[in-house]
């Protein structure tokens, strides 16, 4: 009777050491729950094939609910693949998918809010930008990336330290760096009180309005290259 229970016991920190590696391998793609979107980005583009050598702007909310790019600049190229709750490392997952085959000559990526809010540190947004740089730069080693700064809004503003920190790692990494730009819309967005303007938010106080986004075109547009049209 006790030779069972000692087989148990002997067999127990076996079962321990092999747990997270079962979890891993039976944990879902944390990308999959954006199948359905890349998909009908993909299946757009098969209708009507942008054309290859413009500017993609990808990443999450604030690019997805950007709907009138192609009004604010009318002298570029522009293709919005944002695609809202997405996290930084989303973009690097779906960049041979919704970056690569349209060749851009710039990509326009603003990314790592969602990661903060989500628990990730700013190292770890860190990490994924640069990431995202090589995964781009592997293929396509002369198209240019500009990040826009994470912003920061109301509903979020206990994480606006993490935020900062985040920036900062981004920006120092990509000074001096030929290929990189540093899009800052961090310090248009807050009032004289050093807290977001509520004026350019819609009501969930975390996603612009129209007035958010006429001082993101007034700041991203110098930093697009030459007109095209």
């Amino acid at each position: 009777m006790r030779f069972p229970l000692l087989s148990f016991c002997f067999l127990l920190p076996l079962f321990a050491s092999l747990a997270p590696q079962l979890r891993a391998e039976t944990a879902p793609d944390p990308s999959a729950k954006w199948e359905k979107e890349i998909a009908a980005f993909e299946a757009k583009d098969q209708e009507n094939p942008p054309p290859k050598g413009g500017i993609v702007f990808v990443g999450s909310s604030s690019i997805r609910k950007w709907t009138t790019l192609a009004e604010d600049f009318p002298h570029h190229q522009v293709l919005n693949r944002g695609f809202g709750g997405s996290q930084l490392i989303d973009s690097v997952h779906f960049a041979d998918r919704i970056v690569l085959p349209y060749e851009p000559r710039m990509v326009v990526l603003y990314a790592g809010s969602n990661d903060i809010h989500a628990g990730k540190s700013p190292g770890q947004v860190f990490a994924d930008f640069r990431a995202f740089v090589e995964k781009i730069h592997a293929k396509l080693p002369k198209t240019e990336i500009a990040y826009i700064s994470n912003a920061g809004n109301p509903s979020r503003w206990a994480e606006v330290e993490q935020v900062k920190a985040a920036n900062a790692m981004i920006e120092s990494y990509i000074q001096g760096k030929d290929g990189l730009k540093f899009i800052n819309v961090f310090p248009r967005m807050l009032g004289s009180d050093g807290l977001p303007r509520p004026e350019i938010f819609v009501a969930d106080r975390l996603h612009m309005n129209a007035a958010g986004y006429k001082i993101w075109t007034e700041i991203v547009g110098p930093f697009l290259p030459a007109p095209d049209r």
